[in-house]
């Protein structure tokens, strides 16, 4: 940095937040995931035992609330640091291993090893995370903080050199920013894949003198919250990463759009971006300079749609979310028909990175065509669900067995549907793909925004592609008649077939209807809504063609092509738990005493399997529907 004002400023919060950090060590602290997913699992229950135990135990120990560490599995998760110990982490804690972290280890000199999952760094008594399989093959750049810092404190980012790719920028000239990103190759992690470089060299150059930038953190895909956790554990990473896009293409007012569902993620941007204006880092003068930038949140109800930045501007404007006619693109004629750069908010939380390591050092992780890292978050039936960062180029399969530990219950893995409900599923024979933007677009997937729903044996592929399809089918803004009507017309048959009234012919059409609605439809949601049904059609038609030619479901999922049975040969006659749980009385007791289900009166609730199956596994669905007198398949 050669500008002495910025630098003078710049050196002076850090010199403060780095005396704070090294303060902070000189002392036991707690630091409790109360991220959504945390808070899920009953962290904030945890955070209210540490804290009364910590009192009861007059402990001087500061406890800090932090975000995701990304092992969503292993929640409620707590990291407790004590000088002259290894800074460990514990998971599923619950209240009693609260209790002893506090009695044990900061009162006493016990670490509770037996609780612990890991150590953040190296040392010679317990392994880190980077000694599990996991911490192999991921490499952590937008997710490195997360879960490290307090995210309602600015000085924990500072002190990891927050802030100070913006610091210098303010140094260079904004041709020179967007090149560094050209150069980069960075591309846009919501779901396209466009250059982010490219995009901000257009808006760049646009003559208008009133620009706007906006990051769309409206993530609304089944299953992904990728999006969510970085607000909520690092959101001055997204800010500065805004910041650096505003001064590159020339804008003053940022925005950025998340969805009203995200309340946490909304109160700590709000309180993020307070003590960045409090700060100088945006506001009137930048760091002490003559740039001037402030963002404004705006909180969109919840339509899938608004992912798509044209209906994302039309809310913003406060119109219906509705997405228009491209060209022109926003970087031309966007908000208020000024020239706007969109970007997602992993793309612009990588921005401070490349600006502070360089475009070679992004260039040097993942794919040629797809350098840098992938944010997932692993969902379904996957042993270690969570948020996982990996360089672009690792396979699918060591994304499913080496960082998620595999498949729930040891069962059969089928297929994993990777890019949101416009995404596609990929069955076994596409584990060895290499993923990035190329790879899964020519599989017949896509990168999507990073949602990635592992399925496995039990799990019906027509079902899926049905559940999919109905989700964009009522996110359908219904502008288009292709999207509106088409995906109806498509989801009334998918239904028809998971109910087994399918007939042959509905293959083909189904087929049709999704080319004509991809060709048709104006905006992606509609393009891509077809996508689990042609892909689920290409990898997995012998089950269509079961429902339809055979009427049984060959995963046993779809209710009305299955019935129940108990086995007589592992039934007890003493355990009448199965009764117990019928809401309808279907199950009985023979005269044998031996259990059996009425058919006609079974509602198909699920009830009687989940009981039994941890006492005796007597109950077992079949297909198709075997019916023996009077109702009783036995």
């Amino acid at each position: 940095m050669s500008n002495p004002a910025v630098e003078k400023m710049y050196r002076e919060l850090r010199d403060k937040a780095v005396s704070k950090a090294e303060g902070m060590n000189e002392k036991p602290y707690v630091m409790v995931g109360t991220a959504t997913c945390g808070r899920a699992a009953g962290a904030m229950k945890i955070l209210e035992t540490f804290r009364d135990e910590l009192a009861g135990h007059q402990v001087d120990a500061e406890l800090l609330e932090v975000g995701c560490l990304g092992h969503c599995y292993a929640e409620p998760m707590v990291a407790v640091y004590k000088p002259g110990h290894p800074f460990l982490c514990y998971g599923n804690v619950d209240e009693g291993i609260a209790s002893r972290l506090v009695s044990d280890f900061l009162v006493g000199d016990d670490p509770c090893f037996e609780f612990a999952m890991a150590a953040f760094e190296p040392n010679d008594v317990f392994p880190t995370f980077a000694d599990y399989p996991r911490g192999v093959y991921e490499q952590k750049i937008i997710l490195a903080d997360c879960g490290l810092i307090n995210p309602e404190d600015i000085d924990h980012y500072i002190a990891r050199d927050g802030y100070l790719a913006l610091a210098k920028v303010l140094d260079m000239d904004p041709g020179a920013v967007v090149e560094e990103i050209k150069e980069s190759r960075l591309r846009g992690r919501g779901g396209a894949g466009f250059p982010a470089g490219k995009k901000w060299e257009i808006c760049l150059k646009a003559e208008e003198p009133v620009k706007y930038v906006i990051c769309n953190a409206d993530e609304g895909d089944p299953g992904a919250f990728m999006d969510r956790a970085l607000l909520e554990s690092n959101p001055h990473q997204l800010i500065e990463g805004l910041a650096i896009a505003a001064y590159a293409v020339g804008a003053s007012q940022g925005y950025i759009y998340v969805r009203a569902e995200y309340p946490l993620a909304i109160k700590r941007l709000h309180t993020a971006l307070d003590q960045a204006r409090d700060k100088g880092l945006i506001g009137e003068s930048v760091l002490g300079s003559d740039f001037k930038f402030d963002i404004q949140i705006f909180q969109g109800s919840g339509a899938f749609v608004c992912g798509e930045e044209t209906a994302l501007i039309s809310s913003i404007e406060g119109n219906p979310g509705i997405p228009g006619h491209r060209p022109p693109f926003p970087a031309v004629s966007g908000l208020r028909g000024k020239p706007t750069i969109i970007n997602n908010v992993k793309t612009l939380s990588y921005v401070p990175h490349v600006i502070r390591n360089g475009a070679a050092w992004f260039r040097g992780i993942g794919t040629p065509n797809s350098p840098g890292t992938a944010v997932f978050a692993l969902a379904g039936k996957v042993v270690n669900t969570g948020l996982v960062e990996v360089p672009m180029g690792t396979s699918l399969r060591t994304l499913v067995y080496d960082v998620g530990n595999g498949i729930k219950e040891e069962k059969a893995f089928k297929a994993v549907q990777i890019g949101g409900p416009s995404g596609g599923c990929l069955p076994e024979s596409a584990l060895d793909l290499e993923i990035d933007f190329d790879s899964l677009q020519h599989a017949g997937a896509m990168m999507g925004s990073g949602g990635l729903v592992v399925l496995d044996e039990e799990d019906c592929m027509v079902e899926i592609a049905r559940f999919f399809l109905e989700f964009t089918q009522k996110e359908s803004c219904g502008k288009c008649t292709f999207c509106r009507l088409g995906t109806k017309q498509m989801l009334e048959i998918l239904t028809d077939i998971t109910k087994g009234r399918g007939k042959p012919e509905a293959l083909e059409l189904l087929w049709d209807l999704a080319e004509d609605i991809k060709t048709g439809s104006l905006c992606a949601l509609g393009k891509t809504a077809p996508n689990p049904v042609l892909s689920t059609l290409r990898f997995f038609r012998g089950e269509y063609e079961a429902h339809i030619n055979e009427g049984c479901c060959p995963s046993l999922m779809c209710n009305e092509l299955i019935s129940y049975r108990i086995v007589p040969e592992k039934c007890s006659k003493l355990c009448d738990a199965c009764i117990a749980s019928c809401p309808v009385e279907a199950v009985y007791t023979r005269p044998d005493m031996l259990k059996a289900v009425d058919l006609e009166k079974c509602v198909k609730c699920n009830n009687c399997l989940v009981t039994c199956k941890p006492l005796y596994d007597a109950v077992m669905k079949v297909t198709p529907p075997e019916t023996g007198e009077g109702g009783d398949e036995n």
